[in-house]
């Protein structure tokens, strides 16, 4: 029993801790371009590689 007492409040700690990552990112931005890095890779990229 000793050990649910120790283990929950663990528990509980890392959800908010996982929730205020969550907000974090929605308010700085992380998810508003979801469709980029999906359509990037059709663009032809002109660069050469270095060295050749």
């Amino acid at each position: 029993m000793s050990t649910l007492s120790f283990l929950i409040p663990i528990a509980v700690l890392m959800g908010i801790a996982g929730l205020g990552a969550c907000l974090w990112s929605l308010r700085n931005g992380q998810y508003d371009d979801l469709d980029g890095a999906a359509e990037r890779i059709l663009y032809e990229n002109d660069d050469k590689p270095l060295g050749g």
